[in-house]
């Protein structure tokens, strides 16, 4: 069984800057991708961002250029570094790990609020 844990969540200003953390627990078997994806209130969840084991990044038009993900193996970790926050980042953001062997897997989420 795999659990994951988000942190890092909280309120900041518009133009400033967050980094939330995901730590994994559990057997994860490579290869895997792990994400980053966000619910806005009254909508649907959507794609953040994503890194393979082998360290390929994707990110949703949206986030480009402003935040980074990035994974620590040894430590079962995935970080998502935002910069230049704006009023429509906030959402509630969950980490999840994809492995063909392990299954997928959900955190149970950190609230982001963007907000002067």
């Amino acid at each position: 069984q795999v659990q994951l844990v988000e942190s890092g969540g909280g309120l900041v200003q518009p133009g400033g800057s967050l980094r939330l953390s995901c730590a994994a627990s559990g057997s994860i078997f490579s290869p895997n991708t792990m994400y980053w994806y966000r619910q806005a209130p009254g909508k649907q969840r959507e794609f953040v961002a994503s890194i393979t084991s082998g360290g390929s990044t994707n990110y949703a038009d949206s986030v480009k250029g402003r935040f980074t993900i990035s994974r620590d193996s040894a430590k079962k970790t995935v970080y998502l570094q935002m910069n230049s926050l704006k009023p429509e980042d906030t959402a509630v953001y969950y980490c999840k790990i994809n492995s063909r062997i392990s299954g997928t897997y959900w955190g149970q989420g950190t609230q982001v609020t963007v907000s002067s």
